[in-house]
């Protein structure tokens, strides 16, 4: 089965949910698919880790080559700006506007044929996008590959399938591993998430800020 290339178009699609025609994990997944558009970056070798922080490189010949649109923009803007801590850039993952990394790695996946997108009003009233997978084949695909992640030798683990569990597990994304399979498995994944080098622990630090966020929000709102 054709598979998409780049990590932030299979979290996409793993984070369909094709009866809802919606996304899980939705308040969180600008973060997800920042994380995985950083990991793409740093697998292909377009970004490398000094005094542990995320440095683009301008040339030198890593491969570029078939990037999502998403990934591309963020290589760019990380080359425009001084490095910063893996976080902080898992952080910067826009939640508005049309920057959100959710608008163009859609986007993405709809010019690939992949998805396609149908405007819907909640109760008549509130505006939302319904998201059909066109082959609905493929996210099922993308979730048998990350259960065999799971088990049999370790070794026979393709390292971006590895990159991919890592980054399913650390942004907790509950229809593809649930809270008891992530509790049942922590040592395995604890064993691929290298392939996704810092970003995984990244990930959960900038869910941590975004939740305590929330939370202080709520709180003055009472």
């Amino acid at each position: 089965m054709d598979l998409p290339a780049n990590l932030p178009e299979k979290l996409y699609l793993l984070a369909c949910d094709p009866r809802r025609e919606r996304t899980t994990r939705h308040s969180s997944l600008n973060l997800l698919l920042q994380a995985a558009a950083l990991t793409e970056l740093l697998r292909r070798g377009l970004l490398y880790e000094e005094g542990r922080k995320a440095v683009a490189r301008v040339r030198g010949g890593a491969d570029e080559a078939g990037l999502d649109p998403y990934s591309a923009r963020l290589l760019g803007r990380m080359r425009a700006t001084r490095p910063h801590g893996w976080s902080t850039w898992v952080g910067r993952a826009r939640s508005t506007g049309p920057d959100q990394p959710v608008r163009w790695v859609r986007a993405g996946l709809v010019d690939a044929g992949r998805i396609t997108l149908r405007p819907h009003r909640v109760a008549g009233l509130f505006p939302v996008t319904l998201v059909t997978l066109d082959d609905p084949g493929v996210r099922e695909e993308l979730a048998a590959v990350v259960a065999g992640a799971l088990k049999g030798p370790l070794s026979r683990v393709d390292p971006a399938d590895a990159a991919l569990t890592a980054l399913v597990a650390a942004g907790r994304l509950r229809s593809v591993l649930t809270a008891r399979q992530c509790r049942e498995h922590r040592a395995r994944i604890g064993k691929l998430a290298p392939a996704a080098g810092p970003v995984p622990r990244a990930l959960g630090m900038a869910r941590a800020r975004q939740m305590a966020g929330h939370a202080a929000e709520a709180a003055a709102m009472v």
